[in-house]
């Protein structure tokens, strides 16, 4: 049976901070304003961008370029480093002045939210969502500061109201509803719907699925058995009609950081150096949630996945992509020297046979805490010993900034692993 578009109110509001990054760089530096701007991991040649502002946007420079690339297309860009302190700051901010019309507000990245409105005291009273829109406009302008702007998508759904946000950057407000959902989808490609890359279009496009429209009025039965032969063509016919198949909530499984070695190598010390601060700053993020692990995993990206096709490669183990070992363990995982002991283990059992690119580590199997395990003769050596020290000079990083106190290896690393953030990195930020 073919299931009607849904035609309840549009209560869900999406809203994304326009060019986040750059766009917070120029707030804060009023000298940066109506100049084109980006934000790069690093300001080599090779860096990649992560951010451009939009007058850089209208040279050509865009998320992924690299700097000599940015600086080909736009020779007056001016280039940065990341500012994470900053972004943090600007995603409090956000976040408090959403809060104020409801709790059910959710962090999808570290410059978009969405907001249900169903339970929003304002909303309750008759206030449109468009009004509210506006209102919020308005106070995340005087919270963040005249250069940011924000684009709000509203919608009976999650998806619509992302892709509501969208159509009209930067600083846009968009509703979607019944009544002009196939119009909305008739101006739009395949990309431009949230969720569909290339791959999808490709696989869409295979069965004669060409546009948003045909997208939608395609069976559903088609779309699951078919098209992606599972639960998510189900998923994709409620989703693309109004409904909502993606309020879900998924637990935590694994805490991690990765590093990006810009020097690549293969000496066991300075892969320990990384690592060590790697672990410290996993076990901060395991701390501060209260909860420990029970398994550790490490895994090393060559350079050789990085660099020129190899054309003597068949794409067997020969070609070595990276390393990869996880494993369970036999002892709560929650002190950064346990941490990086077991993490040091594996390292060393790691078969590195040329330069490492990427270095990468994670704890799972997480647990809460409490309750506490208590030694069985009370000894001060045990669990709880390990626990009060971390928490203790937690508290001293906490207070006084990040690696105030810190192992002794890790002393000559300020300029390694530096503090960054990811634009779905937004769980430990509050």
């Amino acid at each position: 049976m073919k299931l009607d578009v849904n035609t309840a109110k549009p209560d869900v509001m999406h809203i994304d901070l326009n060019s986040c990054f750059a766009i917070i760089e120029q707030q804060a530096n009023r000298l940066l304003r109506g100049r084109p701007v980006g934000v790069a991991a690093y300001d080599t040649p090779r860096g990649f961008l992560v951010a451009s502002s939009y007058q850089a946007k209208a040279k050509g420079v865009r998320l992924g370029v690299n700097v000599a690339q940015a600086r080909e297309l736009c020779p007056d860009i001016i280039i940065m480093t990341p500012d994470p302190s900053k972004y943090r700051e600007a995603h409090k901010r956000f976040k408090q002045v959403l809060l104020d019309y409801t709790d059910d507000v959710t962090p999808k990245s570290i410059d978009e939210f969405v907001v249900h409105l169903e339970n929003s005291p304002l909303y309750k009273k008759g206030t449109s969502p468009e009004a509210i829109g506006y209102e919020i406009k308005e106070k995340i302008y005087n919270s963040l500061g005249e250069a940011v702007t924000v684009n709000v998508g509203i919608g009976p759904n999650r998806f619509l109201a992302k892709l509501a946000a969208g159509l009209h950057k930067p600083n846009g407000l968009d509703v979607i509803t019944h009544e002009n959902l196939r119009a909305v989808y008739g101006e739009l490609d395949l990309l431009d719907l949230p969720g569909i890359n290339t791959r999808y279009k490709q696989r869409l496009q295979s069965f004669g699925i060409m546009t948003p429209l045909q997208f939608l009025d395609a069976d559903e039965q088609f779309l699951r058995k078919r098209v992606f032969a599972s639960i998510v063509g189900q998923h994709w016919y409620l989703r693309l009609r109004g409904y909502e198949p993606d309020r879900r909530e998924f637990g935590r499984k694994t805490i991690g950081h990765q590093h990006a070695i810009s020097n690549k190598t293969a000496n066991p010390e300075e892969l320990q150096k990384i690592l060590m601060k790697l672990c410290e700053k996993t076990g901060r993020r395991l701390r501060k949630n209260n909860l420990y692990a029970g398994g550790i995993s490490l895994w090393l990206g060559f350079a050789r996945r990085y660099g020129p096709w190899n054309p003597g490669s068949d794409g067997n183990e020969d070609d070595r992509l990276g390393w990869h070992h996880g494993e369970k363990v036999y002892a709560r995982l929650y002190a950064t020297h346990d941490i990086y002991a077991h993490a040091k283990r594996l390292l060393q059992q790691a078969q590195v046979t040329e330069p490492v690119r990427i270095i990468a580590m994670s704890v799972f199997d997480l647990h809460d805490w409490d309750p506490e395990q208590l030694d069985l003769f009370g000894s001060e050596r045990g669990y709880l010993a390990a626990r009060r020290i971390s928490d203790a000079l937690d508290v001293v990083n906490n207070r006084y900034g990040e690696f105030v106190v810190t192992p002794a290896s890790m002393m000559t690393m300020n300029k390694i692993v530096l503090d960054r953030i990811a634009f779905g990195g937004i769980r430990d930020m509050d």
